[in-house]
Formats: C-alpha cells, sequence, structure tokens
C-alpha cells in the first residue's frame, strides 16, 4: 500500500508539503504551529500557541479516523524552553482537555526558529489507528 496525504480541508491548505502521511495503519503527524484557519499564528503566548498548535495535530489525526489514544509518539519544538517549563501547568491541562490523560512517548527539542518567525512551537507525532476506526482519504 502505498502512503497516502490526509490533509483536512479544516486546516490551511498545504504547499510543498502535507498534513499527515497515512501509511498502512500508521499516520506520521507533520509538524504543526499554532497557525489559524486565516493562516496567522495565535497572539497570547505558549499556552495559546500549544493549544493551537496540538488542535491542528488532533484534527489530522481525526481526519483519519484517529483518537488521541492512538498517538504513540510527539515531539514538541521550542523556541523558549523555559518558558514552555514555567507554563507546564496550563499545558498540561490544556492537554488534558484536548486528549484525556493519556500521554505517548513524548521529547520537547529546543530549536532557535520555526518556520514562522512568531511560532514559539511546533508539534509532530505519530499514531497507529486501528484498522475499525481508519478512514483512507480519497486521493485527487
Amino acid at each position: 500500500m502505498s502512503p497516502v496525504a490526509v490533509n483536512p480541508a479544516s486546516l490551511p491548505a498545504p504547499s510543498g508539503y502535507s498534513h499527515g502521511t497515512l501509511a498502512g495503519n500508521t499516520l506520521h503527524l507533520g509538524g504543526q504551529t499554532a497557525l489559524d484557519a486565516d493562516m496567522k499564528i495565535v497572539p497570547g503566548g505558549i499556552v495559546e500557541q500549544f493549544r493551537q498548535a496540538f488542535s491542528n495535530v488532533l484534527t489530522t489525526l481525526r481526519a483519519a479516523g484517529g483518537e488521541p489514544s492512538d498517538l504513540v509518539s510527539i515531539t514538541i519544538y521550542l523556541t523558549d524552553i523555559p518558558d514552555y517549563q514555567a507554563h507546564g501547568k496550563e499545558i498540561g491541562k490544556v492537554w488534558r482537555e484536548l486528549a484525556g490523560p493519556v500521554y505517548p512517548a513524548m521529547a520537547g527539542i529546543g530549536c532557535t526558529a520555526l518556520w514562522q518567525p512568531e511560532a514559539l512551537i511546533e508539534i509532530l507525532g505519530v499514531a497507529v489507528i486501528p484498522s475499525d476506526r481508519l478512514v483512507t482519504p480519497i486521493q485527487k
């Protein structure tokens, strides 16, 4: 089976990348920053950016029939690790609100910059979706 792009219509149209790539039951979730539907990074700091970026990841996951409990790995790129750590309790609350109490393997990696200069965070992941829920997008 060839890999299939997963690009939910509710996310900004990708150009030169896919929001996700489905290979069998494994969904590789492309890096998501805090872009909103207007292609602007949400204002307000790391907690708000985490909420938007993680919501974008979950939108792609759900488009393939996945649920947060299907996540097996999350990688978070941060331009300011101390800022993320200082808001850890708030970010944890947002995680539980959006994904529940399940935590996959995770890594937090500091970096000097992300694609959009105002982005503070980028999240990517991997999920394994059970066959009975898997939705394979129709390719055009």
